[in-house]
């Protein structure tokens, strides 16, 4: 006979449906307006299915510039998380594992970087880019993003570091390896579950960043997805429903990674719960 379920588990079964409806309803919204004409966008049900289904919207996006957009993007983040991730891990074992005396003070100063607005850095940055010669260039987007998201990725790494066993370090010294050997042979694959939550979580922030790539790059070439809207944008109007099927066609490959690598993801959130 089948157990009844308890108040509390359908409790939660409500507010998980409630939820996947409030997260769904945007993309659902988006689809939705790709696949309608202007004039039904403007007149018709926000959720109304379309009178006359085309996918007219969609082949203008894949048949433009979308394909630039995306290799750029893909480039940007690809590059922005590996040394994200491999700058905040080093930092991170030096800070967790190596004592000495002025690691408190760097520890801090780097976690207080979280407490400053990115927006403040525009007008600095954009400076930079231009004094350095990099500015319309991928490149210019890459040291920005890396400084970003360093703070917190610091703060995360530093504080799962610290709660691997110091006797597996031992065991590594009494074979002979040294601090750089100990780092890639223990304490790097052992923050496998942290790096990976970190990877997706950097990933998403800056596959939708815009105003940096507003300000730091100029020609087409150089636009990533977020910027891909303005070749369906005029003076005085915009093509709504290609604007939508940009959007949902952009936000296809987060939705399909975090698919296949969702056990990696909730494994690293459930190991940094434990380990908290």
């Amino acid at each position: 006979m089948a157990k009844k379920m308890s108040f509390t588990n359908l409790l939660i079964l409500v507010f998980s449906l409630l939820w996947l409806v409030i997260a769904g309803a945007p993309f659902y919204f988006m689809v939705l307006s790709g696949f309608k004409e202007q004039f039904e966008v403007l007149t018709g049900g926000i959720w109304a299915l379309p009178a006359s289904p085309t996918i007219s919207n969609y082949v203008d996006v894949l048949s433009g510039q979308f394909f630039l957009y995306f290799r750029n993007s893909v480039l940007v983040v690809g590059i922005s998380v590996f040394l994200i991730l491999m700058v905040s891990s080093m930092s991170s074992y030096v800070l967790a594992r190596l004592k000495f005396r002025l690691s408190g003070a760097i520890f801090g100063l780097i976690i207080s970087g979280m407490a400053i607005p990115v927006h403040v850095t525009l007008i600095p940055v954009y400076l930079l880019t231009n004094k350095i010669g990099v500015y319309d260039s991928l490149a210019a987007l890459v040291g920005p993003y890396v400084a970003i998201n360093l703070p917190m990725s610091v703060f995360i790494l530093t504080e799962f570091m610290r709660d691997i066993p110091k006797e597996m370090e031992e065991s590594a010294k009494i074979d002979g390896s040294g601090p750089i050997m100990t780092f890639f042979r223990i304490i790097f694959p052992l923050s496998k579950p942290g790096l990976v939550t970190l990877a997706i979580y950097n990933a998403v922030f800056l596959w939708n960043e815009f105003i940096f790539v507003l300000v730091l790059t100029q020609s087409t070439d150089n636009r990533t997805l977020p910027l891909g809207i303005w070749e369906f944008q005029g003076q005085y109007a915009a093509n709504i429903p290609a604007i939508m099927a940009l959007l949902a066609v952009s936000s296809l490959p987060l939705i399909l990674a975090y698919l296949f690598g969702q056990d990696k993801l909730i494994k690293g959130m459930m190991a940094g719960a434990v380990k908290g």
